[in-house]
Parts: structure tokens; sequence; C-alpha cells
């Protein structure tokens, strides 16, 4: 059966894209620790990071860093923090996470609530900055 991630990939349920290509997808976190929390993925599924051969491994990383830099433009903060835990869905993947503070990366706090809307607004910004 297919993860969520991969559902999202597909168009089976909606998503908040941020950026793809051939390899690599990049969605909003709808329960986001920080306004504009993003998850880099393999297009393929892989369950654990280290699993991911190396060149795939390499450019995820290279991919993300694109990421980074497109939601540093829209969302204030001090750094983009990254996070890997992959105990929730199985399916490798980073965190992007907007930081102000090392405890902004605490995966024991309190998620955001935004609306669809908000979401859509956020990823539409992210999505015009990446690249550039």
């Amino acid at each position: 059966m297919p993860s969520i991630f991969t559902r999202i990939i597909n168009s089976e349920i909606p998503g908040y894209k941020i950026a793809e290509d051939e390899k690599f997808f990049a969605f909003l976190d709808i329960r986001p620790l920080a306004k504009g929390h993003t998850l880099v993925i393999t297009k393929k599924e892989i369950d654990y990071i280290f699993d991911v051969d190396d060149n795939l491994y390499s450019g995820m990383w290279l991919f993300s860093k694109g990421v980074a830099h497109a939601i540093e433009k829209v969302i204030p903060c001090a750094r983009i923090g990254i996070a890997v835990v992959g105990l929730e869905v199985p399916h490798a993947h980073i965190h992007l996470i907007p930081i102000n503070h090392i405890e902004d990366t605490s995966f024991t706090k309190p998620r955001l609530n935004i609306s669809n809307e908000e979401l859509a607004e956020i990823a539409a910004k992210i999505r015009g900055e990446y690249g550039k």
C-alpha cells in the first residue's frame, strides 16, 4: 500500500506542493511546528533514510538546500532547522523547519493549526521563491 506521502505526490490526497523534480518532492507539513515547515521526500518509496542509495541521498540534500533558501525568503527566521526522524511515516523524509531557537525543533511541542487557505498562501509564496 502506498505511503501517505506517495498518495500526496500522486494527488490522491491534497498537499501543498513547494517544489518537485523527477526524484524529489517538497510540500508543507499540515501539522507544522512553525509556519513554512516543509517535508522533502524521495519520490521512490524508501522507508529509512539511511537505506537511500548514495546518489539519491546526496541529491536529496541538495534539493533540500534549494527549498530551504526559498523558505528563508518568505518566513522570517534565524535559520532553517533540519530534522530526520522517520518514525511516523515509512517514507524517507527531511523536515525543514524555520527556527529562531533550538526548542523550535522539538516535536513534543504542540503543532500549529493553520487554515487550508493560509497553507495554500504560504506554499505559493515559497514556491514563487524556489529556484531564484
